[in-house]
């Protein structure tokens, strides 16, 4: 094979014509390919202009054909009908309980991963093999034994039945389970010979090492805890106990919807996620590229 300097001199020797079309073609392929970035950013962040700009129309103009892209006389009385419902309230149990469960989830699936991976012990195998079979399980399957349960221990309409069943999180074992086979078994061997306790030496060297792989769980686990209204729906009784994307469902009328104030909810809901999502980025971004295939 030619080595990248052959490869340099004979581009030089190449006619003038050629390195202008190798050139032409490489620009061409370029423009396509933001061309195509444009279009897709387009695509997916369309749904969220639509759903912004349609909380500052009024009910003719948001179900309006053809459509009014933009407000031509916005207006803010959607938000204040929609504060006329207990929003704080219902926003607030979606903090505690999204809050509540992304920290438990972290710090089960961290210390449950790294056993997996590093400790040795009769039945690992299995477990590890039960944890990636219930993967394959839908949650509806399972909703009617642990709607039963919670029902038994007096948890129905309450938080910890709303965040304990959440935390034993399969794919967060999972995934804390492939990224702590990657830590060198080395290091936590110089640890034990200088001293370390199993405790000290978790929080010192393991979790800093998991922090990458800890950021994209913590995103995956609050916006799924955020998003989960099946659950949420099943689980709750009484309106002061409703999370955010609950308690704007239940705006949805029999016979008329008032989407201006839908659109306003769905907003609201929308901003705790972009901001996690923009806290955690860097970790995140660290977290799916450490998977990766080096060169």
């Amino acid at each position: 094979m030619k080595s990248h300097a052959q490869l340099n001199r004979y581009e030089k020797s190449c006619p003038t014509n050629f390195r202008s079309a190798k050139r032409q073609e490489i620009s061409i392929s370029r423009i396509g390919s933001v061309c195509l970035l444009i279009l897709s950013t387009i695509v997916f962040i369309f749904p969220f202009y639509w759903i912004v700009t349609g909380a500052f129309k009024i009910q003719t103009v948001a179900t309006a054909i053809p459509p009014e892209w933009f407000p031509l006389t916005p207006t803010l009385q959607n938000w204040s009908d929609l504060f006329k419902n207990p929003v704080w309230r219902w926003t607030f149990n979606s903090f505690f309980i999204s809050l509540c469960e992304m920290t438990a989830v972290c710090l089960v699936a961290s210390t449950a991963g790294y056993v997996l991976a590093k400790k040795v012990f009769p039945g690992r195998k299995i477990i590890f093999t039960m944890f990636v079979s219930s993967m394959a399980l839908p949650k509806q399957v399972i909703l009617v034994p642990l709607f039963t349960m919670l029902a038994s221990f007096g948890w129905i309409n309450t938080y910890h039945g709303l965040i304990l069943p959440a935390i034993g999180w399969p794919f967060g074992v999972f995934l804390m389970k492939q990224f702590a086979q990657t830590i060198p078994g080395e290091l936590m061997e110089a640890a034990k010979i200088d001293g370390c306790s199993e405790i000290r030496m978790f929080s010192t060297i393991i979790v800093p090492l998991l922090k990458p792989a800890l950021g994209a769980l913590a995103i995956f686990t609050f916006i799924g805890a955020w998003n989960d209204y099946f659950s949420q729906l099943i689980m709750t009784r009484s309106t002061p106990m409703m999370t955010l994307p609950l308690g704007i469902a239940t705006m949805q009328g029999e016979f008329t919807t008032n989407y201006g104030v839908m659109m306003a909810g769905a907003a609201l809901a929308s901003i705790p996620m972009i901001a996690i999502f923009l806290l955690f980025q860097k970790a995140f971004t660290q977290g799916i590229t450490m998977g990766a295939v080096k060169g």
